[in-house]
């Protein structure tokens, strides 16, 4: 069967200044680390069973382009730890095209680390296979959690290296996402005083994402939602983006850029992961804040639209402002599901908030703390027992009033999530060659709530010489 990729581009049909035409960089030698053929088939493509693995890296590296491919590097701004830069863009990423879905989706399909482009800023537009290996992992572990997500459809090594602070075997990874369009986006049109170019943008997003918004005020109230939700979805499986700039922050809802992500092990609310974030500013907790504080960036990006502009400022404020009780809302409905309670009602914040308060003050796993709730073992998670004892039997007295608190449970708590130390140990076997950790951790995370006796290991917290104190972008 010959390849078919159901390209249509309508990003490429966009004016000129919302990005540039170029093609990937060809690369030396490149070999496939893995491809996603069951994305693939859902998202139409066809053929690439019959291609071997020399034809998909030559493909997914960048060295050939798919028929219907419209390659481009998109343009955007945005606010990276919280200082505004006013272009950035894709410097080593390009957007090979928009596929339809058989289902009826529209969604991208990006090479990163396929070259430089107009926009690296002095960059080589390359990654290194630790980074990609990140992404594949996570963002697919994310998916299997039921988590708004990025896809990974590829990766391949180029058979070059890169030069970071010492040489690194290169790779290309290919995301799927539902669209690329950032709050950055919005701001670098604004910015521009770009009136054209800023509606463009408005109707071409309501009209991919939000087909019932009639009016800014509409895009904002919805992003608000879908971005309130994402977020805490993120905290309930103890997640931590890293780098919440409003370039990162997607106008679909959706989890984008991998970098120095990282998932709790013990719990800690001001825990801090990325290289980059020395001030804690996307620590753990603090992702609820920086949401509310992008979306005002987004709101601030939107007001050029509005007839009336000082009613726009008051009405987007309320809007913003309103933010938090939706996060609240949020917080509550996902960890109220963790202790098996479906419809949270009075008193069950104060539940939840004495558990992660005994968590907090023992060190206790995230994770491993709230699996063993569906297992009826969390006593032994808990430093102080006593205390444990104490708020075991008024949780019980509350699940008691629900229908089937053990569904629940086991719907809202994974026993396997993608741990950093693991995802370390695949990172430093790739980058020798070796992609066995990388294709059994692939394996186990595509069923994160079902507890395997081949994967129990991997529900192990690191030992003190694996502890990962710090993860890195890879740009």
């Amino acid at each position: 069967m010959t390849l078919h990729i159901p390209f249509d581009n309508s990003y490429a049909r966009l004016p000129e200044g919302f990005a540039a035409r170029l093609p990937p960089s060809r690369v030396a030698r490149p070999s496939l680390i893995a491809f996603n053929h069951p994305l693939a088939e859902s998202l139409g493509i066809t053929g690439t069973r019959d291609m071997t693995d020399d034809a998909l890296a030559a493909l997914f590296s960048g060295n050939a382009l798919p028929d219907g491919a419209e390659p481009l590097a998109q343009v955007y701004a945005g606010h990276q730890f919280g200082g505004y830069s006013p272009q950035l863009g894709d410097g080593r990423a390009h957007l090979l095209g928009e596929v339809l879905t058989p289902d009826g989706r529209r969604v991208d399909i990006q090479l990163k680390g396929s070259g430089p482009t107009p926009f690296s800023r002095r960059g080589d537009g390359r990654a290194w296979v630790g980074p990609v290996i990140r992404e594949y992992l996570v963002s697919e572990a994310m998916h299997a959690l039921g988590i708004p997500t990025t896809r990974a459809l590829a990766a391949c090594r180029t058979g070059e290296e890169i030069i970071r602070d010492r040489p690194l075997p290169g790779a290309v990874f290919t995301r799927v996402a539902s669209s690329h369009i950032r709050v950055g986006t919005f701001q670098y049109f604004a910015n521009l005083k770009d009136h054209s170019g800023l509606q463009t943008l408005f109707d071409y997003t309501v009209d991919r994402h939000y087909p019932d918004a009639g009016s800014p005020t509409d895009l904002l109230r919805a992003v608000i939602r879908r971005q309130a939700a994402l977020v805490m979805q993120w905290m309930s499986v103890g997640f931590i983006h890293g780098v919440m700039n409003t370039d990162n922050c997607t106008l679909s809802g959706e989890t984008i850029d991998y970098g120095p992500c990282a998932f709790l092990d013990a719990y800690d609310p001001r825990k801090v992961f990325s290289s980059i974030d020395t001030y804690g500013r996307y620590a753990y907790a603090a992702q609820a804040d920086i949401i509310v504080w992008n979306m005002a960036q987004l709101a601030t990006a939107l007001i050029p639209l509005m007839q009336d502009q000082e009613a726009a400022v008051e009405t987007f404020t309320k809007e913003v402002h309103a933010m938090p009780d939706h996060l609240q809302a949020e917080w509550l409905a996902r960890f109220s599901a963790k202790l098996g309670i479906d419809a949270p009602r009075d008193g069950d914040g104060a539940l939840i908030g004495e558990l992660l308060q005994l968590m907090q003050a023992g060190g206790s796993d995230f994770t491993n703390t709230f699996a063993a709730l569906r297992l009826g073992s969390a006593r032994d998670e808990i430093a102080d027992r006593a205390a444990y004892d104490h708020w075991h039997r008024r949780w019980q007295d509350r699940l008691s009033e629900e229908d089937d608190p053990q569904a629940v449970l086991s719907a809202a708590n994974p026993f396997v999530i993608p741990r950093n130390h693991r995802i370390e140990e695949a990172i430093q076997a790739a980058a020798t060659g070796d992609d066995s950790v990388f294709n059994m951790l692939r394996d186990a995370l595509a069923k994160p709530y079902e507890l395997s006796e081949d994967y129990y290991y991997l529900t192990r917290p690191p030992k003190e010489d694996e502890v990962v104190t710090a993860t890195f972008c890879g740009t």
